[in-house]
């Protein structure tokens, strides 16, 4: 891929996963008795209901434009806790389904990549031009869905991991919630400096190889 081709790739590829993100989050409140985002009408697939300006479209553009770098996130899927049929583990559920979705495309494709890499379908999609172009575009989206994966697990406010990390210690609350609107600069922090190389271990650990994108 050239450099502005990856770039859009990057970008519809960001929508895409974090729509399917936040997809996850109401799907599994759904099955546990929660209908606030199906009534919101975000219970879908559709984009469009959880593009969030800043996250989906102001920050992964300027990232991508400027460096070349991505960072991504939609809006968040309302539910309401009290009709979660599990009491204890129900929030816990639907906070952790949101990086599951992303983990899962991941090793999906990436399984299939590891396949591809090793001859399971011919030789043919790794020498001809159409198959380079397929694997390169398959081994980005596997990246990005581990990477907002591991984004979301970062246990700061806003994003899914404080989440989790307030319910299995609620005496936590407090301290996260000191962290207010500083939280998502310091996640972005740490996303820069951390999470690229547990990502790329991640990403190599599926598909048994690196891939030059």
């Amino acid at each position: 891929m050239n450099p502005i081709s990856t770039r859009l790739f990057l970008y519809v590829v960001i929508v895409l996963s974090a729509s399917f993100h936040e997809f996850a989050h109401g799907f599994v409140a759904y099955k546990l008795g929660d209908n606030t985002a199906k009534d919101a009408g975000r219970l879908t697939l559709n984009p469009l209901a959880h593009i969030d300006m800043i996250g989906t479209v102001l920050v992964p553009l300027f990232l991508l434009i400027s460096s070349g770098t991505f960072i991504g996130w939609a809006k968040p899927v309302p539910y309401n806790p009290y009709n979660l049929r599990d009491r204890k583990y129900g929030s816990l559920k639907v906070g952790l389904a949101g990086p599951a979705a992303n983990f899962l495309i991941a090793i999906i494709l990436g399984i299939l990549l590891r396949l591809v890499f090793a001859g399971v379908f011919g030789a043919s999609l790794l020498v001809s031009g159409q198959g380079s172009f397929f694997l390169s575009a398959l081994a980005l989206i596997v990246y990005i869905n581990i990477f907002l994966g591991l984004f979301n697990l970062i246990p700061i406010p806003p994003l899914d991991g404080s989440k989790a990390l307030m319910d299995l210690f609620p005496g936590a609350s407090r301290s996260l919630a000191a962290v207010g609107i500083f939280g998502i600069f310091l996640a972005l922090l740490v996303s820069f400096f951390i999470l690229s190389p547990i990502a790329q271990f991640v990403f190599q650990f599926i598909i048994g190889q690196p891939v030059a994108f």
